[in-house]
């Protein structure tokens, strides 16, 4: 493995005199408990958008501790540090007209903090995104760790979750279907964790498509968030971002047409987020990567649905993870993929996929023989 990260040395505050500027840098490091040995590691930040004003990323904290535990495991050292974070129910007008804010902000705290690789910690519909993008314009090792969708509840015996079910249950209420007493029983069931929307939203769609161009660990799109597969996943992404440091690999060494034109063909057979479309385009934008809607209109035309979840389909994101996530909905797509895009650490789709076994005892993944539904054409 080669050593080509550069720890806290990097990026230096300007003082008009090199030496003065690691010397005062040492000064503050120490009195935070860093000493020599520490700062010869690779330094891997890691950012926090935790908020009360976003509810969806309430457990990011336990995801940021196993994030650190697996940087330490891996001899890298973690810094934290805080960035917007959008919350989509609780930002006036909406939280798409700050997401390219939040791209510019994350960005810029990539460039100017001395750190070899990046941990991305983000969730909401606007987050995952604007943190994408910021990764690709910065161009240093990136991860992307999402909080993972919520569970879903009950109400009278019917199984609920946000927020597809909102808007029937409150079209219901408001034909006279449902009390004002029963609104507020069912307002109570709909969100009962921590964690994205868990049906096929826009958190979910990015968090699939995230991981489709390799940059999020595999199987890391779907775990829900109060569960122990998440935080086992944060600290690996932990881990692999100390690699990523050594062996200094950005989004644009792996990056590639066909990692998007793949992403297109997951939005398509998953259902997707229409809001997904924007964000691709911004983001291959950033990459240098000439993605039109022309591209996306052929991929469409011909990829037929094969996820079984709301609201195109009946199933939840639990479900989806039970099923194998991601991964295994790759391998029953792969016809259709390009199969040398590659992930963050060179390995073709084609080799992660041949140690893939298909699973036959699920039935939220459909076969391209048996879709959902089939194919526009």
């Amino acid at each position: 493995m080669s050593e080509n990260f550069r720890g806290a040395k990097q990026g230096l505050t300007s003082y008009g005199d090199t030496g003065f500027s690691k010397f005062l840098r040492g000064v503050f490091l120490a009195s935070a408990g860093w000493d020599a040995t520490d700062l010869e590691r690779p330094i891997v930040g890691i950012a926090n958008t935790e908020s009360d004003f976003n509810p969806c990323h309430r457990l990011v904290p336990a995801i940021i501790e196993n994030i650190k535990r697996g940087v330490l495991e891996a001899g890298g050292v973690p810094f934290v540090f805080p960035t917007m974070s959008l919350g989509e129910t609780l930002i006036s007008p909406t939280s798409m007209y700050l997401r390219n804010l939040m791209a510019m902000e994350t960005e810029e705290m990539i460039r100017s903090q001395p750190m070899d690789a990046v941990v991305l910690v983000g969730g909401c519909d606007k987050t995952v995104p604007a943190q994408a993008m910021a990764a690709i314009s910065a161009d240093v090792p990136a991860l992307l760790e999402v909080v993972g969708p919520m569970l879903t509840s009950t109400w009278r015996g019917e199984r609920l979750g946000a927020c597809t079910d909102c808007r029937k249950m409150w079209a219901s209420h408001r034909s006279g279907d449902v009390s004002a007493d029963e609104i507020v029983e069912i307002g109570n069931a709909l969100a009962t964790t921590g964690g994205t929307c868990m049906v096929m939203g826009t958190a979910s769609t990015m968090a699939s498509l995230i991981e489709t161009l390799g940059l999020m660990l595999p199987g890391g799109a779907t775990p829900p968030s109060p569960t122990g597969e998440r935080l086992r996943h944060a600290t690996k992404t932990g881990r692999a971002a100390v690699r990523l440091a050594k062996e200094a690999r950005s989004p644009s060494s792996f990056l590639s047409k066909g990692s998007f034109l793949n992403a297109v063909t997951v939005l398509a057979a998953i259902g997707g987020s229409t809001n997904a479309i924007v964000h691709l385009l911004a983001m291959a934008g950033r990459a240098g990567i000439d993605l039109t809607l022309e591209d996306m209109e052929e991929i469409f035309i011909k990829t037929p649905l094969l996820l079984d979840l709301k609201p195109s389909g009946a199933g939840y994101m639990e479900d989806f993870d039970r099923a194998g996530g991601v991964p295994q909905l790759l391998l029953r797509l792969h016809p259709l993929l390009d199969l040398e895009a590659i992930d963050m650490f060179g390995k073709s789709l084609g080799e992660q996929l041949s140690e893939i076994s298909t699973r036959e005892d699920q039935s939220t993944i459909h076969t391209l023989e048996s879709p959902l539904l089939p194919a526009p054409t």
